[in-house]
């Protein structure tokens, strides 16, 4: 690479402006018609490139087809193949002297991960439907990924009316069905056009098979659409994307994203907040410029000669961005799993990567009634807003339509992106909160479970007071380790001797010492331990909410011992206290008792030995953990 010329050029042949040109991202449920409507509207417009339209002609009487406009983007034999678009597809487009980039955003539900990148930056949205079907399950997702980017202008295309004999009345219904779904999502409609792509009715010019139609062709529409504002009048940002040496001179070098710098201009760097004055801006192959603007990719050289890391964000002093370390940002979902509390991700900013974790889950959409709900965790391909929290302050200024401003994404351990993540802005701490960043191990259950020969699980032993519970429990626990599997057993005397001596009996510290337990549970098991957990824990309720901590892997086992045997056997003396009135509030004599109605595992002790218990109970967990065959 050759060091940057280092020759002066006058400001102003930086400071040009072109004409950008208008992202429209085309969306809609895969057999709607998206990209027969684009190679029509490239035909229609005279957009097409020398020859394009005889090759579509060939292409189509090859398979027997009339002309297929869709084989204009489906250049990829697999689309072909499976007729479906499985890629995002970026074509300029010229009307009327302006330009416009048209993005084919795929419809299949598998293919949404690649929506999310393609409509990022658009302006404005065209979304199809099939004017036969209506609104479609893809069509809701599409809306809401709309509402989730922020696209500020949204024409609706009803497509194929021609398969409705054009009847006005039958159009108005299907097109009553989506404004009401966009009225939900609160989503504003510039205008709902109805069409026919295959035949060209009213993409460029007005269908004379709709004379009751007094609205906007397609061409018309997309015209209204404003240009984008010039982002060179926005305060300066620069992420770095890496430093280079040349001799004894380093240079800065990355994209201007916002605003623009000039020589002699002061910029601080990145969430340390160093100063440094530009001395120099460089171009490779290129005159040295004084000054750099909005989209172009530049190299400063800074006095004094500090070093910044990638991912440092440059800004000026005067408009600096937001700084937190807890941010508000909505989601799309795409890993198969849900997401929950406490799982740590990379969230990937521009050129920077900071390590987060999920400390809250706000809000999940309930994708059948696009309403907003509390939930515990986000489904596959669900939509959120959630709270990310880091051990550092994060520079980010919050997400802004057709823009690179806050657009994140997640990335696991893998580096799959595993959503999109839009930056709001930052999570305020509810009042007495403390800024609390619960974090999640980035070693994954099945790796644990590889290692250890066997997966986890919280085995949770209840049953009244002298039923055989811990007794069971330490022998299976034995039984266990000699086969190979790593059990720990917590039982409530030895909880009460430490993490709960502070307890007492009351029902309120019962419920304490069963909430601890089921927390020290679902750590051990997060760390890849099969848990037997042995408490009296007399509430069903209780129980229920110990199995909602630990999640998957919790299995509920009843020691179904008999009051009259736990009483004759009263290894403690404590049923002879709780009969004279010395302990209050005795499980079994004058505190109730919840037996399961649908253990995983059910044992008695009253008619078998304890060696026969224990046996059941580890030949019972052993078949639950899947032990593999180590060879």
């Amino acid at each position: 690479m050759n060091a940057p010329h280092s020759a002066p050029a006058p400001q102003a042949n930086a400071l040009r402006l072109r004409d950008a040109a208008t992202p429209i991202v085309i969306v809609g449920h895969v057999d709607h018609g998206k990209s027969t409507l684009i190679g029509r509207l490239l035909h229609d417009t005279g957009s097409l490139q020398d020859g394009k339209l005889a090759q579509i002609v060939e292409s189509s009487r090859k398979r027997g087809l009339a002309v297929e406009w869709s084989f204009l983007l489906d250049s990829l034999q697999i689309e072909r193949d499976q007729g479906v678009t499985v890629d995002s597809t970026r074509i300029p487009f010229r009307m009327d002297g302006r330009e416009f980039v048209i993005v084919d955003a795929p419809g299949h539900r598998q293919f949404l991960r690649n929506m999310i990148t393609g409509a990022a930056d658009a302006e404005a949205a065209v979304l199809v439907v099939d004017a036969l079907e209506g609104a479609q399950e893809q069509t809701r997702r599409h809306a809401m990924l709309l509402r989730l980017i922020g696209i500020s202008h949204v024409i609706v295309l009803m497509n194929k009316v021609d398969l409705l004999g054009y009847d006005q009345e039958k159009v108005a219904a299907a097109e009553a069905s989506v404004r009401a779904l966009l009225g939900q999502l609160e989503i504003p409609v510039d205008a709902v056009v109805p069409a026919s792509a295959r035949e060209g009715d009213n993409i460029a010019e007005r269908s004379p098979n709709m004379p009751w139609y007094r609205g906007p062709t397609l061409t018309e529409a997309l015209a209204d659409v404003p240009a984008p504002s010039s982002r060179s009048n926005l305060a300066f940002r620069m992420p770095v994307q890496d430093v280079y040496r040349f001799d004894d001179v380093r240079f800065v070098a990355g994209r201007v994203e916002r605003g623009q710098i000039k020589v002699g201009d002061t910029v601080v760097i990145g969430a340390h907040r160093t100063m440094a004055r530009v001395a120099e801006i460089g171009a490779w192959h290129a005159p040295v410029q004084a000054a750099a603007i909005a989209g172009q990719s530049t190299a400063l050289r800074l006095e004094p000669d500090v070093i910044p890391d990638r991912g440092d964000l440059l800004h000026t002093p005067d408009a600096p961005p937001l700084r937190a370390a807890r941010i508000r940002t909505r989601l799309f979902w795409l890993r198969q799993e849900p997401l929950r509390v406490g799982e740590s991700f990379t969230l990937r900013l521009a050129t920077a990567e900071h390590q987060v974790t999920v400390a809250s889950i706000d809000a999940v959409v309930d994708m059948d009634d696009l309403t907003e709900r509390p939930a515990q965790e986000v489904p596959p391909e669900g939509i959120a807003e959630i709270t990310l929290a880091a051990s550092e302050a994060i520079l980010f200024d919050p997400f802004s339509p057709g823009s690179s401003d806050g657009r994140g994404v997640l990335v696991d351990r893998l580096q799959r992106i595993v959503g999109g993540a839009p930056l709001i802005g930052p999570a305020e701490l509810a009042p007495g909160e403390r800024s609390i960043h619960p974090t999640a191990s980035r070693i994954e259950a099945s790796d644990r479970a590889r290692a250890r020969g066997h997966e986890a699980g919280v085995f949770w032993m209840t049953g009244l007071p002298g039923s055989g519970k811990s007794t069971i429990a330490r022998a299976a626990e034995t039984i266990l380790f000699s086969r190979g599997i790593d059990a720990v057993v917590l039982d409530g005397d030895t909880l009460r001797a430490g993490l709960c001596a502070d307890l007492g009996f009351s029902a309120e510290a019962r419920a304490e010492n069963m909430r601890r337990a089921a927390h020290v549970s679902k750590i051990l098991s997060d760390s890849g331990q099969v848990v037997i957990a042995a408490l009296v824990s007399p509430s069903a309720a209780e129980r229920a909410e110990v199995g909602r901590i630990v999640g998957e892997g919790f299995a509920e086992i009843h020691v179904a011992t008999d009051l009259a045997t736990c009483e004759a056997r009263d290894p403690k003396g404590l049923y002879a206290q709780a009969r004279v009135g010395k302990i209050r509030d005795f499980t079994g004599i004058d505190a109730p008792y919840d037996a399961p109605t649908a253990p995983a595992l059910s044992i008695s002790t009253a008619d078998v030995s304890v060696e026969v218990a224990a046996a059941q109970l580890a030949d019972f967990i052993e078949q639950k953990v899947r032990v593999r065959d180590a060879g």
